[in-house]
């Protein structure tokens, strides 16, 4: 083993370990802000994977899309919603508990059957370099046109709901008047810039 094996294996390992640890605290920690927090180590820690694949595209638009877009959309999603609710234990949570447990083992007994039985063979000619940002774009301007064009609209529509939410105390009166278009709200108390 080379020098450059060796880098390769240990920042595998430390990525890896990263990644599984961050995913853990997503699972685990009752804060649902460091959650989400953790959430972006395990996006950056994929990302560092698919540098050691030779995929630096994919690298940065893992950071870019996940990490800077979807990871901020989560956490302004729990910064908007300011409903504040007191913790009431479920009774017989261990049940849920029992089950996501055993819908875990199963997806992760299936994704290790798949990874086994999975021919890892490389391909004779990898596209490596500018020739893959090269192939990528051909892609998305031909045949994958429609869902890059349907994904911008989504987001566009999500935009337009965290406004919504955002700005949810400047409701028309008739929908403030309809209970079942109305959220749940503290009370805020209006400032005016010039009195003080």
């Amino acid at each position: 083993m080379n020098l450059a094996d060796g880098v390769q294996i240990v920042s595998f390992a430390l990525l890896a370990a990263m990644m599984l640890g961050t995913a853990l605290g997503v699972v685990l920690l009752d804060n649902i802000v460091y959650s989400a927090f953790l959430l972006a180590g395990v996006f950056i820690s994929i990302s560092g994977l698919y540098i050691l694949l030779n995929a630096g595209f994919v690298a940065a638009a893992q950071i870019l899309i996940y990490v800077g877009a979807v990871n901020v959309l989560i956490l302004f999603g729990i910064m908007l919603v300011n409903k504040r609710q007191d913790f009431v234990p479920v009774e017989k949570a261990w049940i849920g508990k029992a089950a996501t447990a055993l819908v875990c083992l199963g997806l992760f007994g299936l994704l290790g059957t798949m990874v086994v039985a999975t021919p890892w063979t490389l391909s004779s000619a990898p596209i490596a370099g500018d020739d893959a940002l090269v192939v990528i774009g051909k892609h998305f301007f031909s045949d994958f046109l429609l869902p890059f064009e349907l994904v911008s609209v989504l987001l566009l529509m999500a935009l337009i709901g965290a406004i919504v939410i955002a700005r949810r105390e400047y409701l028309p009166e008739e929908a403030a008047q309809n209970p079942q278009l109305t959220l749940p709200d503290r009370p805020r108390e209006l400032t005016t810039g010039g009195n003080r």
